[in-house]
């Protein structure tokens, strides 16, 4: 019966590690309600894969030989050979987004550009601080501000930080209420911060534009950088079954159930990469901090542009606007509406926020697929 005691002896300190961590994260989902649906179920599997011998990852067995456990297997199938998971996610976002916003106001998209600093700038410290290209382009796209998208791209890369960079780009998504207010206040003055902009008229958009809207976004970005097919065609398809009116069960299901699935799911696969031995390392302190860098580059690319443009501009824009411009949709656009109130109760800012959300959200997957294209390109 001495056997019984083999997983007691050989757990180790690096284990202890990673179920403190998954304590914390399922605490942050419980008790702080921050992205419960995927902290739980990651938090969750991050106990799982660490405890030795688990049968939650392949394991050869005298007598037996190799078994295939769950979670090693959903990895392996639905994310390390297909990524379909992540892209079926894209799906369910796509079925969430109403575009009208910014058909009124796509000006905004400008901001959605800027905004994405954050992810050239983390690439660049990235390599100085010596992760190479491939890993360093992962670790930068967690300035997307967007979980599935920075899944995916650590997964074409092959890059071997996926774990530590889902935990931080999720982890800081959690935390753009925190850490966008810390940056606005640093950068704008109380005045800036009280900027009315002028409501813009609400119209009825054509149901023939809503359609064409995914279809031409795709073609256009597909055509730029082919890389983002996938990512941006799956964004898109699932907005088409939204906006085609023909799809409605479709569509809520898309937005629903599929989410909710697929989110879940995604959740406790991801845990597969939180393994002690490739988790508990420096390099993960370094992506952690190259994590925050990305957000408030994000956050501070976007509130100075829109300061950029106050000089040439006789109706000011309030530059909390810019800083909505990342892809944490629509976390962000609430964030801004309500420091807006705060500031002056009959600012509402919130059309323009969620038309600079929704930009982000289309740029987040444009500059991914560009970053992927041009790695991908350069590593040939």
């Amino acid at each position: 019966m001495d056997f019984l005691l083999d997983g007691i002896r050989a757990f180790t300190w690096q284990q202890a590690v990673m179920f403190a961590v998954g304590f914390t994260l399922i605490w942050l989902a419980i008790k702080k309600q921050c992205e419960p649906m995927l902290l739980l179920p990651m938090g969750f599997g991050a106990i799982l894969v660490n405890i030795p011998f688990s049968g939650a990852l392949n394991q050869v067995l005298p007598g037996v030989g190799e078994t295939q456990g769950a979670i090693q297997w959903l990895f392996e199938v639905g994310i390390e050979s297909s990524e379909i998971l992540p892209l079926l996610l894209f799906i369910g976002i796509g079925a969430m987004i109403d575009f009208s916003p910014l058909f009124q106001r796509p000006i905004y998209f400008v901001f959605a550009a800027a905004a994405h600093f954050g992810i050239f700038a983390t690439i660049v410290l990235a390599c100085v601080l010596g992760f190479d290209l491939k890993d360093a382009a992962a670790i930068g796209i967690i300035g997307a501000a967007d979980g599935p998208t920075t899944i995916l791209v650590a997964q074409v890369l092959q890059s071997k930080y996926m774990g530590a960079i889902a935990v931080t780009a999720y982890s800081y998504m959690a935390l753009v209420p925190i850490i966008q207010p810390a940056v606005i206040y640093l950068l704008t003055s109380r005045e800036e911060r009280r900027i009315r902009m002028e409501p813009t008229k609400d119209s009825d958009i054509p149901r023939s534009v809503r359609i064409l809207f995914p279809i031409a976004v795709t073609i256009v970005v597909g055509l730029i950088s082919p890389a983002a097919v996938s990512l941006i065609g799956f964004l898109m398809f699932g907005n088409l079954i939204r906006e085609c009116g023909v799809l409605e069960s479709l569509s809520r299901t898309a937005q629903n159930e599929l989410t909710n699935l697929i989110t879940l799911l995604l959740g406790i696969i991801i845990a597969f990469t939180l393994k002690a031995d490739q988790f508990v390392t420096r390099d993960t302190v370094m992506i952690l901090g190259l994590g925050l860098f990305a957000f408030v580059c994000d956050t501070a690319a976007g509130l100075l542009f829109a300061k950029f443009l106050n000089l040439f501009l006789s109706k000011k824009i309030n530059p909390m606007i810019g800083a909505t411009g990342i892809s944490a949709f629509p976390m962000s656009a609430r964030v801004i509406h309500k420091l807006a109130m705060k500031e002056d109760p009959g600012n509402i800012l919130i059309m323009q926020a969620v038309s600079a959300n929704v930009a982000g959200q289309i740029a987040s997957v444009a500059a991914s697929g560009l970053v992927l294209s041009l790695v991908l390109k350069y590593l040939q």
